[in-house]
């Protein structure tokens, strides 16, 4: 069983390397649904391994909101906004996985000497979650649409959640259900912020909020 885990997770790790280099609305909604049914399928790995069977909950609510809600909810504020395809261009691309590589090695690095006493899969796990939300911020930093934003942080949420299973061997069912509330709250309040922004600055590029700033001035 701990194999097949640790290529999925293996996969989870190489779906965040893939939002990075994507600069099309549809390619990173299917990037993110991807990492989001592989988040799902460890759940329900770790549940079979004998982790906490709340487990199989969790994976049934990631399925729900983060491979069915959250990009149906994406997809219809990019038509409803007429949002054009194109998030971002994506320059230096060679650079920018040297970059994100090297943010693996660090984690990896970090973990082995937080965790001296004996490498196990478990440590190897957190490298990896701590490697995808910190890969979720360079999302963040790289693309400058609002669409991109919420990918980037629903993928480090995705990073926290693993961590999570991770350290304590399954979430109580309360922290998983605010957890998944939270995110839910999320998707909203930035389908909210995707229309108000639209509407004020008739752009989702949130460099262009400074324009804001320099009128006011």
């Amino acid at each position: 069983m701990e194999p097949l885990i640790a290529i999925v997770i293996s996969l989870i790790l190489l779906t965040s390397f893939a939002l990075l280099i994507q600069n099309r609305i549809h390619s990173m909604i299917v990037t993110f649904t991807c990492q989001s049914v592989l988040l799902a399928v460890v759940m329900f790995l770790y549940a079979l391994n004998g982790f906490e069977s709340a487990l199989y909950i969790s994976a049934l609510f990631t399925v729900l909101l983060k491979v069915l809600f959250i990009p149906y909810a994406l997809k219809y504020f990019v038509h409803s906004l007429n949002i054009r395809h194109k998030v971002a261009n994506v320059k230096h691309r060679f650079l920018l996985l040297l970059g994100a590589t090297s943010l693996v090695l660090f984690c990896y690095r970090l973990i082995s000497k937080i965790r001296i006493i004996s490498w196990t899969s478990n440590n190897s796990t957190l490298a990896v979650a701590m490697s995808v939300m910190l890969l979720g911020i360079v999302l963040l930093i790289t693309h400058k649409k609002a669409v991109a934003h919420i990918i980037g942080f629903m993928a480090m949420e995705n990073g926290i959640f693993l961590a999570a299973i991770v350290a304590t061997k399954g979430l109580p069912i309360l922290v998983e259900v605010g957890i998944v509330f939270d995110a839910l709250v999320t998707a909203i309040l930035f389908g909210i912020f995707f229309s108000q922004l639209r509407r004020s600055i008739n752009s989702l590029d949130v460099d262009r909020l400074n324009l804001l700033r320099e009128d006011v001035e």
